[in-house]
């Protein structure tokens, strides 16, 4: 039996996207797990947690409850690291892609990888690219953990 109550499944909360979106950055932004995010299901919340990093604001104590809150993922998780590059410089770059699998057997891939195209000209269309399938990715992953996303809304300057 869930430990979810009722009224909680009724009405789910929404998350903003750009909240998700800030959370996964601030859990990308820790090679070693240091950082991590939560979603609250109850109030669409994300809460952000850091075992070496002091933060204004604790988490809930709950937040390990996986029927209350859910981890946001890692870029490796989602399949948004070493495979989108290579991925990207097959379609952009492929007389390249030796050498940019080359860059990810050592240390230091992502600058070398990033050098390769500022010479090339490609690096905002990188940017482009991988923040276009960031955004795919971790809305395919709310959809599967029932996480509602609130709707855009349209900025009105005034």
């Amino acid at each position: 039996m869930s430990n979810v109550s009722p009224h909680i499944m009724e009405h789910r909360a929404q998350v903003k996207f750009d909240d998700i979106l800030s959370g996964y950055g601030w859990v990308c932004a820790s090679s070693d797990g240091a950082n991590s995010a939560f979603v609250s299901r109850a109030t669409g919340m994300v809460h952000w947690a850091s075992s070496d990093t002091e933060l204004d604001d604790e988490p809930p104590e709950d937040v390990e409850d996986g029927s209350i809150y859910v981890g946001i993922p890692h870029k490796l998780d989602l399949n948004l690291g070493k495979d989108l590059a290579l991925a990207f410089t097959e379609e952009r770059l492929g007389d390249s892609i030796r050498i940019v699998q080359g860059f990810f057997r050592q240390r230091g891939a992502y600058g070398r990888f990033k050098d390769l195209l500022e010479h090339s000209g490609l690096l905002q269309a990188w940017y482009d690219y991988e923040a276009s399938k960031t955004e795919v990715a971790l809305r395919e992953w709310c959809a599967e953990q029932g996480i509602a996303v609130a709707p855009e809304s349209g900025n009105s300057a005034g």
